[in-house]
């Protein structure tokens, strides 16, 4: 007899002879395997509890096993006090950070945003099916059963695949069929997705099965969504699709999890068999029918579900990108004219107006003075270098392109990719490509290439504040330059980081490989056009972490001067988890703190209530707000400057030069 024990992130097979053995000394042996496995617990004694995976029911330490589990049963150790001393922060059971949503998100297959895949991969929520959504899928299934019935030959559902096409398959053969399917394409490599991009491409395969043309049957759907709600999340490698037919490898592991088969992980139980896990959690595995297997694994959700996290994450530190730049050029002693509204309205495109209209905000007004502005009003300076003028128009573009994104990543999640596809009204079942994911791929390399221009500038920014014959700052912005390196080498990570990015941005879908001999003779590489996209986008949101720490310690050469009002709110946020750089130490851990700032949004969450009050103050608290700003007179501040041509006949002494 053996029994399969679960202990933290590890899972134990330990042999009990005849199983007279008590629970206690389950308990002691499983205990003592991991300690060996991880000696550096060794000799601690925590104690615990153990808890029958199926059912989550309490064991007594006195009882035999073989009074009160089966062979092969599966149980976990709970530990129920802490070991003090060293390392009780590691002693956490599977769960214990998990809290199961109790509201749901309601699935159509139509109508699902980017935003929401994301508010479910961090488990925000369980999902349900609409009514209307359900009647279409039991309407395609009754549709493909019968066309079975009538013995007629269509493709996937009772021939071969690909290649295979011509090969029909006997009728006792179709449930091997599917899943000789899923097996044979489980053959993805490289670590596994996270739980919360596996769940993002779980919700989002569910939403597209939801929408009536894949043929799945209802009991099918209905296992899924309850795996999803328990978080029975299957092991999915992140590589091996080409992007067409679809996301074959990935989705069919997530089909194989279902089917009881590989590996599975949720909360309760960490990594296990995948049936066991279901089982710990009162689920049975799929049983599939003739085209669930197919109905299952063919579209492009690991590139889309991937995309989606890309493009929110992209759209959030543009925003912020906007903000960190703003306090740089503030505390370099530059101009606010490039951003005069009139400028930008002589070359209308959205994103360089939006981006403009932010840069008033942040920056020196009537409503949010400077003190760092005003005293350089009267110097020399005519101009600002591209990194700081042009930010409306290289930062303008970025968001435009986010934009553009966000239109293709939304319809492709509410897009019907299976082939064949079932159309119920017409009576039919049709072959085509809409498994191919071109859209998506092309977006990406899109959203890679300018969301990359964010830290290309960054880097340059961080240029300026570190080298002091561009910024009148000490030299790496500490004291006791040579003693201390301080900015140095941090500028030197963002340079690599950049330079990695001018790698990554070459697009994947430019390429393609004939595969499946030749039948699939071109295909998209979007699942590393997703993967590339979300590297460059974390590389962006860290070159930029760099930069904000850099603006802030640069603040503390400028003291007791203060910028605006809200830039001074982002100084205080920074502070809050990283200090000024009195002397060297280890940076790492700051870069890492604002990095986490930037990805949670902090930065925009802190600003963002001094730009609806800053519109309010510019239109006018009664007057409803509108997106294009200059729809609206503009009420800015415009300060004299030397390249003014309407000033150059008036006296020196009238003169108010803001650079």
């Amino acid at each position: 007899m053996k029994i399969t024990v679960k202990i933290l992130n590890e899972t134990f097979t330990v042999p009990c002879k005849d199983g007279s053995q008590t629970i206690g000394w389950l308990a002691e042996e499983t205990m003592r395997r991991y300690r060996k496995a991880r000696s550096e617990l060794a000799g601690k004694s925590p104690g615990f509890q153990v808890r029958r995976a199926r059912g989550d029911g309490l064991l007594d330490s006195d009882d035999s096993i073989v009074d009160v589990l089966d062979d092969n049963d599966f149980v976990h150790v709970v530990f129920s006090t802490g070991c003090g001393g060293h390392g009780d922060s590691a002693l956490v059971p599977a769960g214990t950070h998990y809290q199961e949503p109790n509201e749901y998100l309601s699935l159509d297959g139509n109508s699902l945003t980017p935003e929401d895949l994301m508010q479910l991969g961090k488990g925000l929520y369980k999902i349900k099916l609409t009514d209307d959504s359900l009647s279409k899928v039991k309407e395609a299934r009754k549709l493909l059963e019968n066309i079975l019935t009538e013995n007629k030959v269509c493709y996937g559902i009772n021939t071969g695949f690909g290649k295979f096409a011509r090969t029909v398959i006997p009728a006792n053969k179709l449930v091997e069929l599917q899943e000789n399917l899923i097996r044979s394409h489980s053959a993805g490599v490289g670590p596994p997705l996270t739980p919360e991009r596996t769940r993002m491409l779980f919700a989002l395969r569910i939403n597209v099965l939801a929408k009536g043309y894949s043929g799945v049957s209802f009991e099918t759907l209905t296992r899924m969504i309850a795996a999803f709600n328990a978080s029975c999340l299957p092991w999915i490698p992140e590589k091996g699709t080409v992007g067409a037919s679809g996301d074959l490898a990935p989705l069919s592991h997530l089909a194989q999890g279902m089917l009881g088969e590989g590996r599975m992980w949720s909360p309760k139980t960490g990594w296990g068999e995948a049936k066991d896990v279901l089982e710990a959690h009162g689920l049975k595995p799929v049983k599939l029918g003739p085209k669930e297997g197919l109905a299952l694994i063919n579209g492009t959700q690991l590139i889309t579900s991937l995309g989606a996290e890309a493009l929110e994450r992209a759209e959030a530190i543009a925003r912020q990108a906007d903000i960190v730049a703003a306090l740089t050029l503030d505390v370099l002693k530059g101009t606010t004219r490039a951003f005069d509204s009139d400028i930008h309205a002589a070359r209308p495109h959205k994103g360089q107006i939006e981006v403009a209209r932010r840069f008033r905000s942040l920056l020196h007004s009537e409503l949010y003075p400077s003190e760092i502005s005003e005293s350089h009003r009267f110097c020399d300076r005519v101009q600002d270098a591209y990194t700081l003028r042009c930010c409306p128009q290289v930062h303008g573009i970025v968001n435009d392109t986010i934009d553009f994104v966000r239109g293709i990543i939304t319809t492709e999640m509410n897009s019907a990719t299976d082939n064949p596809m079932v159309f119920p009204q017409r009576h039919e079942i049709i072959s085509g490509g809409n498994f191919h994911g071109e859209y998506p791929a092309k977006a990406l390399d899109y959203l890679a290439i300018g969301v990359h221009e964010l830290a290309s500038m960054s880097e340059r920014r961080i240029e300026r504040l570190c080298n002091p014959s561009l910024s009148e700052l000490p030299a790496f912005l500490v004291e006791e330059g040579g003693l201390n390196s301080g900015f140095m080498i941090a500028h030197c990570t963002a340079a690599a980081l950049v330079s990695e990015n001018k790698v990554l941005t070459h697009p994947s879908s430019v390429d393609s490989l004939s595969t499946s001999a030749a039948t699939e003779d071109h295909v998209s590489m979007g699942g590393f056009a997703a993967r590339k996209a979300l590297q460059v986008v974390e590389h962006v949101e860290q070159v930029l972490a760099i930069e904000l720490l850099a603006a802030c310690q640069a603040m503390e050469f400028l003291r007791p001067l203060h910028t605006t009002v809200p830039l001074e709110k982002v100084y205080d946020l920074v502070r809050n988890v990283a200090g000024p750089w009195d002397k060297d130490r280890f940076m790492s851990p700051d870069i890492d703190a604002v990095t986490t700032l930037l990805q949670e949004g902090e930065a925009w969450k802190t600003v963002k209530p001094y730009l609806d009050e800053f519109k309010r103050e510019v239109w006018g608290a009664a007057k409803p707000y509108l997106d294009d700003f200059h729809e609206r007179e503009v009420k800015e501040l415009r300060m004299g400057s030397p390249t003014s041509s309407y000033l150059m006949n008036l006296p020196l002494h009238k003169l108010r030069m803001d650079h």
